[in-house]
């Protein structure tokens, strides 16, 4: 396959062992493919996929759907954020520091007793959500 981005012309290889696909499947498939690979991927850095030390299926299982979750949560954050249509790339370690950041933020305001609802406060807190975030 020959791919044409920006005048820069690439060679693509992409292998199959069903002789009877078409190309345009297994291009199709090949996409579905990476894009669960990035979703274990997420899983595994991010939202604590790899780190369950239960032994009963159900408590693996609860693991599981629980880390899947919380990444499908941030998607959709992002996507709402965003706007449903946009095509930007999400990542997920700066909305783990974003998320990490408002939880510090609440129990520090809380701790304090300040109200967070204060025009000067909130200004701050929107600041500082942003704070060691790789991408806005």
């Amino acid at each position: 396959m020959i791919c044409n981005r920006g005048g820069k012309t690439a060679r693509v290889l992409l292998f199959s062992t069903d002789t009877d696909l078409d190309a345009m499947t297994l291009i199709a498939y090949y996409k579905a493919r990476f894009q669960i690979e990035f979703v274990f991927r997420d899983a595994k850095q991010f939202t604590g996929l790899m780190d369950c030390q239960a032994r009963k299926k159900e408590a693996i299982h609860t693991h599981i759907n629980a880390s899947l979750t919380a990444l499908n949560v941030l998607k959709f954050e992002d996507a709402m954020t965003k706007g449903c249509h946009s095509e930007s790339v999400i990542s997920i370690a700066s909305w783990k520091r974003r998320k990490f950041n408002q939880y510090l933020m609440k129990i520090i305001f809380d701790k304090l007793d300040i109200d967070p609802s204060n025009e000067k406060v909130s200004q701050v807190i929107s600041e500082l959500e942003e704070f060691g975030v790789i991408a806005a």
